[in-house]
C-alpha cells in the first residue's frame, strides 16, 4: 500500500496548476502529508540577433525568480494558516528535469500537476510539461485537467 506523506505540487500560478493543488490539499488532510511546492523559472529564449538588448535576460530570469519566490510564499503562508505542513522551491531549468529531480532528491510520494489537455497542433508547438513528468516521474503522478475538476 502506498504511504503518502509528501505530496509535490507544480505550480505556474494559473487556474489549472490551482485545481491541482486543491486536489492535493484533500489527499493531504486525509494523509496528514506535507504539501512541497514547486516554480520552475525555465531559461528565457530570446532571438540571436538580439545583440543590442538594453535587458541583460539574466536579469529577466532573476526577476521571475524573485516573483516566483514571493508568490509562493504568499501561498504557503495561506495553506499553512489551513493547518498544512509547506516546503516551498523555486528552481531553473527546464520544468519537467527540475520536478522530477526534486521529487527524487526529497522523496515525494506523488506529484500532483495540473495539465491543459491540448492536442494536435498546439501539443505539438507546445509539448507538454505533464506529458514528460507522467514519462520521467520516479513516483506516482495525479494529472488534473481544468475542465474535469
Amino acid at each position: 500500500m502506498l504511504t503518502v506523506s509528501s505530496l509535490l505540487v507544480p505550480t505556474d500560478f494559473s487556474e489549472n496548476a490551482g485545481k491541482a493543488l486543491a486536489l492535493a490539499k484533500e489527499v493531504a488532510r486525509g494523509s496528514s502529508a506535507a504539501l512541497h511546492l514547486i516554480h520552475v523559472v525555465e531559461p528565457v529564449v530570446y532571438p540571436a540577433d538580439w545583440s543590442y538588448a538594453q535587458v541583460g535576460f539574466a536579469d529577466i530570469e532573476q526577476e521571475l525568480q524573485t516573483n516566483a519566490e514571493k508568490e509562493l510564499e504568499t501561498l504557503g503562508n495561506k495553506l499553512r494558516t489551513e493547518g498544512f505542513t509547506i516546503v516551498t522551491s523555486v528552481r531553473r531549468g527546464r520544468a519537467s528535469d527540475e520536478i522530477c529531480n526534486y521529487a527524487t532528491e526529497v522523496g515525494i510520494s506523488i506529484i500532483a500537476i495540473g495539465t491543459h489537455g491540448r492536442s494536435g497542433l498546439e501539443h505539438f508547438l507546445f509539448g507538454s510539461t505533464t506529458e514528460r513528468v507522467l514519462r520521467k516521474s520516479p513516483c506516482p503522478v495525479l494529472s488534473v485537467r481544468q475542465d474535469l475538476v
